[in-house]
């Protein structure tokens, strides 16, 4: 399978492409580590992203689309565009160093979350180096047990700010592009979901579509940030260590449930450069939980190429602290490979604590009963006491909306996804909707569902006004026209 046909990425899945591998245990056979001699643990992940952007050219309607970093590289003359060089070694440095470690009997340990955007993107900048470069610690089997990938939105889309209908498209279109990349065995250990912005909705009904989109994706569990969840009662969560159960409700009273890790600390790259989540473990011991004594987990995300101190200072620091390690007492885990052998041990996910996102506790409150659109009348009701209450606080940062504000953005999006649907979505027996699967394949299809994903990238929102919301503008444009048939999208060839 090609990762590029037509000049386009291979985002297009067919219907139940994917396996479950619930009952596999994928990375606990292959682990190195005795887990009963494992007193604590901790794991991290680097997250790495590159938006597309129309900007191969001079004209924005006749650009061709190419990433953001090819754009670094070809004018080094602005902001930090001198950076670009850096980025793409940040990109590929992990394989080099995991199979060096792996050489000295070390035992390493990373989680990987690449934007589908980024693995394009390294596809068309210098013959694809990097992406071939990564196949080695993702296909190898002999290193592929110290690297985990985990899944994301294809486009690094927000969840809140996508139209829930495009919510499991971007999930579908990262696995298979993933698997087109690297091969259907390598996809199919993609068991973790890493979401942009650590992002998680607060509102019921969106979050009860999100965790049913990823668990009909094929993912077991999601990472979530500290201060987005909350125990069933509304109090904050004291135990950030173990693993919990995040309880997916919606209006109508449905119910869809998924494991989580947390995050902790905020979202400083430092935590990770520096390999904070180490010494925070050194200091923990096994403890009760769920009926069983288990070592504690200290999960951790950041930038993998963002600010000097990850650019500089992680690669000397992460391999002197995997130096330091043994196989036993504090270790490093993924963590999938951390779950697995915690089923192994007799604990069951389903007795996990539950959790729900930061503020339901006041919107279940409110309502009285089950029925279509409960939530929403019971966050108007809430408003209308506290002017205050908002569903903004799900992300690694409690100072952003992600829809508020960006109006003239969300208008010209939600009119593209409205229309791409009612070109596509086919109809099941029941005559209900069905996602829009690629019938025939076409190339208006193909063209349209890329600029429909490449749309809502949160950078075109995060960087505000400007160039930014102009590009956003333009793909939904593009998506327009290739919904009517009337263009082809420009794009760019192999540099």
């Amino acid at each position: 399978m090609n990762d590029i046909i037509e000049n386009l990425p291979n985002i297009y899945p067919e219907e139940n492409e994917f396996k479950s591998t619930k009952s596999k245990k994928l990375y606990s056979p292959y682990s190195n580590i005795d887990f009963n001699k494992v007193k604590s643990a901790f794991g991290i992940a680097l997250h790495m992203h590159q938006p597309t952007i129309p900007a191969g050219g001079s004209d924005l309607h006749t650009a061709n689309l190419i990433s953001n970093l090819q754009y670094m590289f070809e004018n080094q003359g602005i902001g930090d565009h001198h950076n670009a060089s850096v980025f793409f070694w940040c990109y590929y440095r992990l394989s080099e160093m995991i199979p060096d470690l792996v050489k000295e009997g070390k035992s390493p340990r990373v989680m990987l979350d690449y934007s589908g955007n980024l693995l394009w993107g390294l596809r068309q900048i210098n013959h694809g180096l990097v992406i071939e470069n990564l196949k080695k610690i993702t296909c190898d089997q002999f290193y592929y047990p110290y690297v985990e990938w985990l899944g994301t939105m294809w486009s690094h889309a927000v969840v809140t700010s996508t139209p829930i209908p495009d919510i499991k498209l971007h999930m579908l279109a990262f696995r298979h592009h993933f698997a087109s990349i690297f091969g259907q065995e390598a996809e199919e250990r993609l068991k973790g979901f890493s979401a942009p912005e650590m992002h998680l909705p607060i509102h019921p009904d969106v979050c009860y579509e999100y965790v049913k989109a990823l668990k009909e994706c094929g993912y077991q569990w999601l990472m979530v940030q500290e201060h987005t969840i909350e125990y069933l009662n509304g109090r904050g969560i004291d135990n950030t260590h173990v693993p919990h159960k995040l309880v997916a409700k919606n209006s109508l009273g449905q119910i869809q449930e998924i494991t989580v890790l947390i995050k902790t600390q905020g979202s400083d790259t430092k935590l990770v450069a520096q390999m904070q989540p180490l010494s925070e473990a050194q200091g923990f011991s096994k403890q009760q939980y769920c009926g069983h004594q288990i070592p504690p987990f200290v999960c951790q995300i950041g930038d993998g190429e963002n600010g000097g101190v990850m650019m500089n200072e992680f690669p000397p620091m992460y391999i002197q602290s995997i130096r330091g390690l043994t196989r036993e007492g504090t270790v490093a885990l993924n963590g999938s490979e951390y779950l697995e052998f915690l089923e192994e041990a007799g604990i069951d996910p389903a007795d996990f604590a539950p959790v729900q996102p930061i503020s339901q506790h006041r919107i279940w409150q409110k309502i009285k009963k089950f029925e279509p659109h409960a939530a929403d009348m019971a966050i108007q009701e809430i408003q209308k006491q506290d002017s205050s209450f908002n569903l903004d606080k799900g992300s690694w940062t409690n100072d952003r909306n992600w829809v508020k504000g960006y109006e003239h953005l969300m208008d010209p999006i939600n009119q593209l996804s409205v229309a791409f649907h009612e070109k596509f979505d086919q109809k099941n027996v029941e005559g209900r909707d069905k996602p829009a699967w690629p019938a025939g394949r076409s190339r208006p299809y193909k063209e349209a569902l890329l600029c429909l994903l490449l749309s809502q990238t949160s950078c075109f929102r995060y960087w505000g006004q400007g160039v930014w919301t102009d590009y956003a503008k333009e793909l939904c444009r593009r998506g327009m026209e290739a919904i009517q048939g009337r263009t082809s999208v420009p794009m760019e060839f192999f540099i």
